[in-house]
Order: C-alpha cells, then structure tokens, then sequence
C-alpha cells in the first residue's frame, strides 16, 4: 500500500486535533481595585467545557461597612461556562444601573482567548455619571449662593 497518499488526511486530521485540544485561556482576578496590574496580567487555562471568559465589574464602598467610604470600582474575572456566564449577566442586570452614589454591579460575557482584557464600561453609564455629578455640583452651587447671599 502507498502511503504517502495517506499523509495529507494525517496531517488534516493532527490540525483538526490541535484546535479541538487547544486550551480556551481568560484574565482572571478577584476583586482588584479597578483593571490594572492582576486583572492584566493573570492568565489561566479553562478546565474543559468553560467557553467564555466573565468580567463582573462592581462599583461600591469597600467590603466592610465605613462611614464615608469613597466608592471605587471592583473587577472580577475568571472563566465560565456560556450558560453560567449568561445567567449571572441576567442576574445582575436589574443592578447594573451605572448610577455614581450607588452601588451597582454588572457582568459581561465574552467568548475567545483572552477576549476579557478590556472592561467596557458602557458610554451611558459615563454619560450617567457625568450628568448625575454635574446636577449636583449645580445643586450645590445653588444653595451655597443663596447661603452667601442672605
């Protein structure tokens, strides 16, 4: 028997292996102080069967109660499976409200190697925040003029 017709359909065969082997790889961190250094950096290979990649970003106090805490953001990542990963999207939604003097939390789904590096943090909720600040300082504004007026 030739053999050497047969080499092509091996050499098919070990590439389609290899791209069902390769091993799905997502940032992870636990609750780091924003997407800097850990959330950047870390690297893990998903077990079997985890297909995405899960961002939780949440916007609070620190963990323990503090009076006037400032707010700050918190990103956690880690890997998941789909359906996991949508669930706790879905669970979170009704808190993913952006809005600046309350905490909040959203999460994102994503799927492909390293497809978490970024936290996308969406322009309405920048938009949100701004014009929540800018309508207090302007509150502010109006009653500290009237105090220094009177």
């Amino acid at each position: 028997m030739d053999y050497s017709k047969l080499w092509p359909l091996v050499v098919l065969l070990l590439i389609g292996l290899a791209s069902e082997c390769s091993a799905h790889e997502c940032y992870v961190c636990s609750n780091q102080t924003g997407n800097t250094e850990k959330c950047l950096n870390t690297v893990k290979i998903c077990q079997q069967g985890e297909d995405a990649c899960l961002t939780e970003i949440r916007w609070g106090s620190t963990p323990y109660f503090s009076l006037g805490a400032q707010k700050q953001f918190y990103v956690s990542k880690r890997c998941a499976k789909k359906e996991i990963c949508q669930r706790i999207r879905t669970k979170h939604m009704p808190y993913c409200t952006h809005i600046w003097y309350e905490d909040w939390t959203c999460s994102a789904c994503c799927l492909g190697d390293r497809c978490n590096y970024y936290v996308i943090v969406s322009s309405a909720a920048s938009t949100t925040m701004v014009s929540s600040l800018l309508a207090t300082l302007v509150t502010f504004g109006v009653l500290l003029r009237s105090t220094l007026s009177s």
